[in-house]
C-alpha cells in the first residue's frame, strides 16, 4: 500500500468522524438543549472538542500531504476544483474555532451570553451548526462528484 492510499484512508476516516460529529451535535444535541438547557451541550461539546481537534488535524495533514505528493497545487487556480477550495475553507474555519477562537474567547463569551440570553444563544447555536453542516455536506458531495470524474 502506497503513502497516497494511506493518506486518503486517514483523510476520509477523519472527515467521517469530524463531520459525523458535527451532524450529531446539530441534529441531536442542539434540539436537546432547547428542552434541557445548556448543561448537556457543554458536556457533549467538551468531550467532542478533543476528538474534533484530532480529526481536523489529521484531515488537514493528510489533505496537505496528498496535494503536495500529487503536486496538484494548480487545482487551486481554477474554479473546476471548487470543492478543494471549499474543503480548505471549512477546514480553516473549524481549525480556527477549535484551536484559536474557543480557547481565547468563545468559551467565555458563550457562558456569559447563554446565561443572560438563553433563547437567542440556542437559536444562534442551532443556525450556526446547520450552516456548517450543510456547507460541509455540500463540499463532501462536490468532492465525491469531482474525484469520480464529474468535473
Amino acid at each position: 500500500m502506497d503513502t497516497i492510499t494511506i493518506a486518503r484512508i486517514i483523510h476520509i476516516l477523519s472527515i467521517v468522524f469530524w463531520i459525523g460529529g458535527v451532524a450529531m451535535v446539530t441534529t441531536v444535541v442542539t434540539p436537546l438543549i432547547k428542552k434541557n438547557g445548556f448543561e448537556i451541550f457543554d458536556k457533549v461539546e467538551h468531550q467532542f472538542s478533543k476528538q474534533a481537534k484530532i480529526s481536523t488535524l489529521l484531515a488537514g495533514l493528510s489533505g496537505f500531504y496528498m496535494v503536495y505528493k500529487l503536486n496538484v497545487w494548480s487545482r487551486f487556480l481554477t474554479f473546476d476544483y471548487w470543492w478543494m477550495h471549499a474543503m480548505v475553507l471549512i477546514w480553516t474555519l473549524f481549525t480556527l474555532v477549535l484551536f484559536v477562537f474557543e480557547p481565547l474567547f468563545l468559551d467565555k463569551l458563550f457562558k456569559k451570553y447563554s446565561s443572560s440570553h438563553p433563547k437567542e444563544t440556542i437559536r444562534f447555536i442551532s443556525v450556526f451548526h446547520w450552516i456548517l453542516l450543510l456547507f460541509s455536506l455540500l463540499t463532501i458531495g462536490g468532492a465525491m462528484y469531482g474525484v469520480h470524474g464529474g468535473i
